[in-house]
Formats: C-alpha cells, sequence, structure tokens
C-alpha cells in the first residue's frame, strides 16, 4: 500500500484499531518520504503524519518545521496544528521555533500557520507579547489578522484556567 492509499483509507477508518493498522502498514515509506530529496514526498509525508493521527513523529514533524522547502514547513506546520487541537505540550516543545517562523519566515503564507499553529499552545506571556506585537506591527495584513484572532483566543484560554 503506498502513502495516499493509506491515507485516504484513514480519512473513512471507523475505528483506531484500523488506523493504527494503516500507521504500520506504512511507517515505513513515511519516514522514507519525509526523507527523500523531492519536496513534494517530504511535504506528502509530513501532511500524513496527522492524516494517520501518528502520535510518535515529533522529531519528524520537527525536522519538516526546519526543511528548505515553504511547502514541507506548511506541511508540518498544518501536521502540528492538527495534532496539538487536543494535546498543548506539542506545540509547546517547539514553541521557539514557532515564535522564529512567525515572525522570520520569507515565505508569508508559514508565517501565518506557524501563528495558527501556537493557538494550540499555552497562553504563556512570551507567546502573548509576540502575537500582540504582530498584530499591530507586521506588514502582511492577514498576518496581523491571524495574530489577532489567536491573541485573543489565548486571553480567553487563560482568563479561563484562572477561574
Amino acid at each position: 500500500m503506498d502513502l495516499q492509499e493509506a491515507v485516504a483509507r484513514a480519512a473513512e477508518a471507523r475505528d483506531a484499531r484500523a488506523l493504527a493498522e494503516l500507521r504500520r502498514a506504512v511507517d515505513a515509506e513515511v519516514e522514507a518520504a519525509a526523507r527523500s530529496s523531492g519536496f513534494r514526498e517530504r511535504a506528502a509525508a509530513f501532511r500524513a503524519i496527522s492524516q494517520l493521527h501518528y502520535r510518535d513523529k515529533n522529531e519528524l514533524l520537527r525536522r519538516g518545521l526546519e526543511d528548505e522547502s515553504p511547502a514541507c514547513r506548511g506541511s508540518a506546520l498544518l501536521s502540528l496544528e492538527a495534532l496539538s487541537r487536543d494535546h498543548p505540550g506539542d506545540v509547546n516543545a517547539v514553541r521557539p521555533l514557532l515564535h522564529t517562523m512567525a515572525t522570520a519566515d520569507p515565505n508569508g503564507a508559514v508565517r501565518r500557520l506557524a501563528v495558527m499553529a501556537l493557538r494550540n499552545g499555552s497562553p504563556q506571556a512570551d507567546t502573548l507579547t509576540l502575537l500582540a506585537h504582530l498584530a499591530e506591527e507586521a506588514d502582511d495584513k492577514e498576518l496581523r489578522g491571524a495574530a489577532q484572532t489567536v491573541h485573543r483566543a489565548l486571553r480567553q484560554k487563560q482568563t479561563q484556567s484562572r477561574r
């Protein structure tokens, strides 16, 4: 079974056991694709990590966040965002890298995706400060809007956790 077929089957999987079997069947292929010289294969591998619900590929995702290709960085960010919705520790573990990506990545879409991934982390002061700054000062209107939205969501999360 190839990676695309596994991802398609994962979308139809009804239970955790079927998903686990799919992950086992393509584990080596995901690893190989993530190390491919072609950015399309790497991007597909990084995206497949969340589509197949891998919980043990954080180091591979981190490599994707540092990839030379914006497509690969974006795919890794999409997977990180999806996997971290119920696991804020995933975002917290790469928070400094996400901060750097949100402020300095040469690709605007990657900067916005980094901001969106920060939404699933803990509302830490350094992140809130960064987001407030981006919401006010970023040149990119879409980045300002994303930063404002995520800043508001994290403030709300912070207020709820204090109760």
